[in-house]
């Protein structure tokens, strides 16, 4: 994936990996309307999360270490890792309301 004006080789990583990361999410949303399970979108999910995780610290530690990485691409980072756990969390606390709401039902 090309950047149209990378600044360093750090800021460019930074900025092109949010994008692949959300290629399974998108993959595994179309198979999800094509009869995939949730269970596969979810860990689809989940995996994305954690890409995202684990790319936000190393941009903070890039940027503690002085390896070239700019503070709003940390920050950047930083923010697109916490809103995709708190996604996941919600999407989660969902599934599990909708089972006790299940489980509660009488036939």
């Amino acid at each position: 994936m090309t950047n149209t004006a990378p600044l360093t080789s750090a800021t460019s990583r930074s900025v092109s990996q949010p994008t692949s990361a959300t290629q399974p999410v998108s993959s595994a949303m179309g198979n999800g309307a094509a009869g995939g399970s949730f269970s596969a979108l979810f860990g689809a999910g989940m995996q994305q999360a954690s890409n995202l995780e684990a790319q936000a610290q190393s941009s903070v530690m890039d940027l503690l270490r002085g390896n070239g990485v700019e503070v709003h691409d940390a920050m950047i980072a930083t923010q697109q890792s916490e809103l995709t756990f708190e996604l996941a969390l919600q999407v989660r606390n969902k599934a599990v309301a909708a089972y006790q709401q299940m489980m509660q039902m009488q036939f």
